[in-house]
């Protein structure tokens, strides 16, 4: 199956995705939602669809940990997905029958686990910001079942932003409805079908190590710094 990549590379997604926020924004009513966003991204190839955004938006940008809870004997296939605090969103379309309730409550403490060692790294890097009444802007570098995003925007809701809005350069069209149940706006640069993996849209999708994953943080926080 052929197929032609949409984004060169996370940083041309990112910039892509930011103009299209920054135009939204500007078309709401209600100025002090437009006047106080917060960018969130999921670590670590949100970050640098997210910083971007940021910069563009001239406010903060934080992390939202969520990790894939995955199937004992196929550790491929999400069955869910649970932030660093605790919030636990399950696939609907995931069978646990041949799952025990001891087996899915390991799989859900050890994604959890990741998720809280990798906030960890980011916390002394995060800035101090109030999230209740702002605008949540949720980043990340695509969305493929939508469990991790879920999650994130779940543990949000929790420090009640005024809306949260989920955002990524690519998803497939028939999570659009899902989202949106989720979500008080959803904006996506394109919807392709067949989707098959978020990597096949970019021509170059490299995994970030820790250390450039911070390097948006301190950059972005520092810039913001007076």
């Amino acid at each position: 199956m052929s197929y032609s990549p949409l984004f060169r590379d996370r940083a041309e997604a990112g910039q892509r995705l930011a103009q299209l926020v920054y135009s939204e924004i500007g078309k709401l009513d209600e100025p002090q939602l437009a006047r106080n966003p917060i960018v969130y991204a999921l670590p670590r190839g949100g970050l640098p669809i997210a910083a971007p955004i940021a910069r563009l938006l001239g406010c903060p940008l934080h992390v939202v940990l969520a990790k894939k809870i995955t199937r004992p004997e196929n550790p491929e296939l999400a069955i869910g997905a649970v932030t660093a605090d605790g919030y636990v969103v399950w696939s609907p379309h995931c069978s646990f029958r041949k799952i025990s309730a001891a087996q899915r409550q390991a799989a859900l403490e050890k994604a959890r686990s990741k998720a809280e060692e990798q906030l960890a790294q980011f916390s002394p890097l995060l800035p101090k910001i109030d999230p209740e009444g702002a605008l949540a802007i949720v980043v990340d570098d695509g969305i493929a079942t939508g469990m991790t995003m879920l999650t994130a925007v779940q543990a949000l809701r929790a420090q009640k932003p005024s809306a949260v809005w989920i955002c990524a350069p690519v998803a497939p069209p028939d999570i659009l409805p899902f989202l949106g149940e989720w979500a008080d706006r959803v904006l996506v640069l394109a919807t392709p079908e067949p989707f098959l993996s978020v990597s096949r849209f970019y021509v170059e999708f490299p995994q970030l190590d820790m250390n450039e994953a911070l390097t948006y943080l301190k950059a972005q926080n520092a810039w913001l710094s007076p």
